[in-house]
């Protein structure tokens, strides 16, 4: 029973955090500066920002939908810069700066098993990582620590982070309001359904 009210709990925590980032989101889109934002938002995500860059792509393609491949490609490169720095953190600052991250998201003991995986299978983790909501932070700073081939991991980052932003992109562009009356009136279950994404990827970690 506590551990179901944890979790509702931690939900509802994840799911205001989530509404308060999309109307700032919204704001931000109408700015200058809305590019930089986003920028920001997606270097950051990929080492240690928990919020996907998704929820400020999403507002500002559709307030400038006419950019949407510019806009796309700014949250692609910011993203894998941000992968690129995480992958530093695991190879040069594991103990000083990864180990507290890895602790803070309570990912050490999944972090440990994950970490068996990469000799086979290190791209393919790199790459599910960048097109789902698997925490891609986990991901990056443990590429480093195992020294995963650097040619690799940024090539699978491009084409993970890219097919899933250009998408997103896309689509909004496509729909326009439409996308955007969507996502504001199903705002609540879109979170419901990112979160239990989100934990049924760190139950998954918890497994392997």
């Amino acid at each position: 029973m506590k551990k179901n009210n944890i979790i509702k709990r931690c939900f509802g925590i994840w799911q205001n955090l989530m509404r308060k980032c999309y109307d700032y989101a919204v704001d931000v889109a109408r700015r200058d500066g809305a590019l930089k934002v986003l920028a920001a938002v997606s270097f950051v995500e990929s080492s240690f920002f928990p919020i996907p860059p998704d929820i400020f792509l999403i507002p500002i393609v559709t307030v400038k939908s006419d950019r949407y491949l510019k806009i796309a490609a700014c949250c692609t490169v910011c993203s894998v810069l941000g992968g690129v720095f995480g992958y530093a953190i695991g190879m040069f600052l594991f103990d000083m700066v990864a180990q507290p991250i890895l602790d803070f998201y309570n990912y050490t003991e999944a972090f440990n098993r994950f970490r068996s995986y990469y000799v086979e299978y290190g791209v393919w983790i790199v790459f599910g990582a960048g097109l789902t909501p698997f925490p891609y932070k986990v991901v990056t700073i443990a590429s480093g620590v195992m020294a995963l081939n650097f040619p690799v991991f940024l090539v699978a980052s491009i084409v993970s982070r890219g097919a899933r932003f250009f998408l997103v992109a896309f689509l909004v562009a496509k729909f326009g309001d439409k996308a955007r009356v969507f996502i504001e009136k199903h705002l609540g279950w879109l979170s419901i359904l990112f979160f239990v994404l989100l934990f049924a990827s760190f139950l998954l970690i918890k497994v392997l």
